[in-house]
């Protein structure tokens, strides 16, 4: 174990501070007065403390007008208005300095009525057509493709899924197990959304980091020919961590906001979403894990302990990063 620890404080001086955290999504919301008047919020993700340079540049007869500004814990938030000659509806928009970024902006229209139109931009497409009320299926395509964004760009929860694949053995047990966390980051993704629960999100952060920390030393310790509480009872484990890693979840999808007439369809669409990334990177780790056995030669041991200081070092700087971040502030 001594070895671990230093090969995890090797990696945790090696590592920027940039993986400290996944980049929550933009969120820009257009709540409309009129047809060419509309009130401004735009919301801004912090990474290493200072929040990303984006803005919203509008068709040239509109004027945007910021009028506040606000610091919260992990983003900067921006009001003003928006005010047009014309109604904006149909032309184009863009989000400058988002093609700079490695995050997405979820952009909301909302209108007088309460109708709500919905879209997902990426730093490759950060122009936009300013869109009216669209159907449930946009909706539904839109807060998947998030959702899948999400998780495989949450590095702290992908580490997690990992480590568990790499101490399951059998094909029974993975299922078992893949369907206990999935079932338990559903829940709580789903209560924390909602609101039936309140748990602040820097300490669930932190614990989250250390449930990665646990499951690398307990692979290593597996590499070593030793098992542990975790890979006799994988099933149970996943279920109690993936508690904690749905309320993870679930601060990223309060930041990026729900359309209030689609609450369901669009959380329905986002935990799917994280279920269908979920999946499509655990048949990368098989079989990355298949190739390096067959073609490199690569013994599983060897695998299993290597795997297990990476995962682990990223741990362990995560860890402290975010115990530091809740004292600090």
């Amino acid at each position: 174990m001594k070895v671990f620890w230093r090969l995890a404080l090797l990696v945790l001086f090696m590592s920027g501070p940039a993986l400290a955290h996944e980049v929550r999504p933009a969120y820009l919301e257009l709540r409309a007065r009129t047809d060419t008047t509309f009130d401004m919020m735009f919301k801004l993700p912090a990474l290493g403390g200072r929040p990303l340079k984006v803005s919203l540049v509008m068709p040239q007869d509109c004027k945007v007008e910021q009028t506040g500004e606000q610091d919260t814990p992990g983003a900067e938030v921006i009001v003003g208005q928006v005010v047009c000659s014309a109604t904006p509806y149909g032309r184009l928009a863009r989000l400058e300095g988002l093609q700079n970024t490695l995050t997405d902006a979820l952009v909301q229209v909302v209108q007088p009525s309460g109708e709500v139109a919905t879209l997902r931009l990426t730093p490759q497409e950060s122009s936009f057509s300013v869109p009216k009320p669209t159907s449930r299926l946009d909706v539904f395509r839109t807060y998947g493709a998030l959702g899948i964004a999400h998780i495989l760009t949450g590095f702290d929860h992908l580490a997690f899924v990992a480590g568990l694949l790499m101490l399951v053995g059998t094909f029974k047990r993975l299922l078992t197990t893949v369907t206990a966390f999935t079932l338990a980051h559903s829940l709580t993704l789903t209560a924390a959304t909602l609101g039936l629960i309140h748990v602040p999100p820097a300490p669930v952060e932190a614990l989250i980091a250390l449930s990665i920390l646990m499951v690398a030393a307990e692979v290593v310790a597996l590499a070593n020919g030793a098992r542990g509480p975790i890979g006799d009872r994988p099933a149970r484990i996943a279920f109690t961590f993936g508690l904690l890693h749905g309320l993870g979840f679930a601060s990223a999808l309060r930041e990026a906001g729900l359309p209030p007439q689609e609450i369901p369809i669009s959380l329905l669409a986002f935990n799917l979403g994280v279920e269908a990334g979920q999946v499509m990177f655990i048949l990368a780790v098989m079989s990355a894990a298949f190739l390096l056995g067959r073609f490199a030669q690569l013994q599983r041991h060897l695998m299993l302990r290597i795997a297990g200081y990476a995962i682990g070092g990223l741990a362990a700087f995560w860890f402290m990063d975010r115990v530091c971040a809740i004292v600090t502030a």
